[in-house]
């Protein structure tokens, strides 16, 4: 757990101060934190009255993950703690596919998305009528959907996965035969990992992609190896094979977190987007960030004025609602994923 009873401006801004990445949206003034310090105040309070928890992906901003967020992390591991938790209310602070697998697995529970934009590249690439238009054409395939996408789409699915545990997921499943979606670089990275590990398997793929891992280019990679000779290079699946090719580490964001954490190196690239370079920086003040990162709007749209709005007054559209049908079908899929990461 990660919140604070209460907290002041000052120690707000003692414990973000440090984090530069972002440009304004993640960096923090004593002002700024005057401005966030009673609406944390005010929204950890009205949680215990409610019995609501906050689940906070890493890639929103600093102030919701330090001030408010119950629990912080990956999609996994978020996923677990949604099966797992006892609150009556779930605020999931991240994008809506989220939202709807905390509801697939809590059905009897309110879940409430604070984000004003609450799609998904990803998410937006395949819809469940294509999906099934997919079955008809590659028939004896598992299909295998990662976490990135709607409610309909993991109904229509075979396997659910993450960015941690796509691989062991993949490996665990009996065919031979595998259709990925929607992400094609995850699709693509998959391939070669399955072939680093001497595993054969025929992978097809969507053609989906991240709006924000797909900007980072081999270019960018060379260019800072170059400036910084000793630099450790940590990219997302989600990015293009050859700049994981060319990583030191390629992992999910939790993952990337460990790994900058077990690591010596002092000097790290994060090909990913900048609320986990933000959590790097405020939790290991002694190694350094270079190059740049990526926002990714959706998750930037959540705020801590709109968590407290939904705690004391939602709305309809702040409600996830999954259709009782679909709830049935897509936690099939979602159980599957963690019947294969026991296997």
């Amino acid at each position: 757990m990660l919140t604070a009873k209460h907290i002041s401006a000052k120690d707000l801004f003692e414990s973000l101060r440090n984090i530069k990445v972002g440009g304004t949206v993640c960096h923090f003034s004593l002002k700024k934190c005057e401005e966030f310090a009673p609406i944390i105040n005010e929204i950890n309070e009205l949680k215990e009255k409610k019995n609501a928890i906050i689940l906070a992906h890493s890639y929103v901003s600093p102030e919701i993950i330090y001030g408010v967020g119950d629990y912080v992390g990956d999609s996994y591991a978020l996923s677990k703690i949604a099966l797992e938790t006892k609150a009556s209310t779930i605020v999931f602070s991240a994008v809506r596919f989220m939202g709807e697998t905390a509801k697939i697995l809590n059905p009897e529970k309110d879940v409430l998305l604070p984000a004003t934009l609450g799609g998904c590249t990803l998410a937006d690439a395949i819809d469940a009528n294509q999906v099934r238009e997919l079955r008809k054409k590659f028939p004896g395939y598992t299909f295998v959907c990662y976490i990135n996408t709607t409610a309909e789409v993991k109904a229509e699915c075979d396997v659910c996965v993450t960015s941690s545990n796509v691989s062991m997921v993949v490996a665990n499943i009996p065919n031979d035969k595998i259709y990925f979606l929607p992400d094609k670089m995850m699709g693509q990275n998959l391939i070669a990992e399955m072939r680093r590990r001497g595993i054969n398997k025929d992978i097809q793929y969507y053609n989906g992609t991240c709006t924000v891992h797909v900007e980072y280019t081999l270019d960018q990679v060379f260019r800072i190896r170059t400036e910084y000779p000793n630099v450790k290079v940590v990219s997302h699946p989600e990015c293009r094979p050859e700049v994981c090719e060319h990583s030191d580490f390629v992992g999910s964001t939790a993952q990337m977190l460990n790994f900058m954490m077990e690591t010596a190196s002092k000097q790290f690239l994060m090909l990913t987007e900048c609320g986990l370079s933000a959590r790097l920086e405020k939790e290991f003040p002694d190694k350094t960030l270079v190059g740049t990162c990526t926002l990714c709007p959706y998750m930037k749209s959540n705020t801590l004025k709109d968590i407290l709005r939904v705690l004391k007054a939602p709305e309809p559209k702040d409600y996830v609602h999954v259709n009782p049908a679909v709830i049935k079908n897509a936690k099939k899929c979602i159980e599957a994923m963690f019947r294969y990461t026991q296997a």
